[in-house]
């Protein structure tokens, strides 16, 4: 797991917009030796919040990347922030699935490694529409 990572992580769950559900999330991503990092951005109209793991993405897709090559998660509490469903299909655009998506707590600790193909297996992806 990449020490860069885990501080840009850490860094960014910081600065999360959670006063609702005041859970924050925090990812950061690696896509060609350079770090993206987003955290989440709540709403008063609920499903319109953005994830972390969105918020890097989107980061890494305007800067230009096109491939995930690994990523940290960090949410509040000792269970591990695994990624919600629309997050991990996320994840697939992006990543192959052997992706690996590591889980910290706050204090930068790993909690849990999963490989994306263990987080959403037989995952719909890219390639299935040529």
């Amino acid at each position: 797991m990449n020490n860069d990572l885990v501080r840009a992580a850490l860094e960014v769950q910081s600065r999360a917009y959670a006063p609702y559900s005041n859970f924050h999330v925090g990812a950061a991503l690696r896509c060609e030796g350079v770090v993206y990092a987003g955290c989440n951005v709540e709403n008063a109209a609920y499903p319109l919040g953005t994830c972390a793991e969105g918020g890097a993405i989107s980061l890494m897709v305007a800067s230009g990347g096109r491939r995930i090559e690994e990523i940290v998660i960090v949410g509040d509490g000792d269970q591990p922030c695994t990624p919600c469903g629309g997050c991990r299909q996320k994840l697939r655009e992006f990543g192959l699935p052997d992706l690996k998506i590591h889980m910290i707590n706050r204090q930068g600790a790993l909690l849990m490694t999963r490989t994306l193909a263990q987080l959403l297996p037989d995952a719909f992806g890219p390639d299935h529409l040529g």
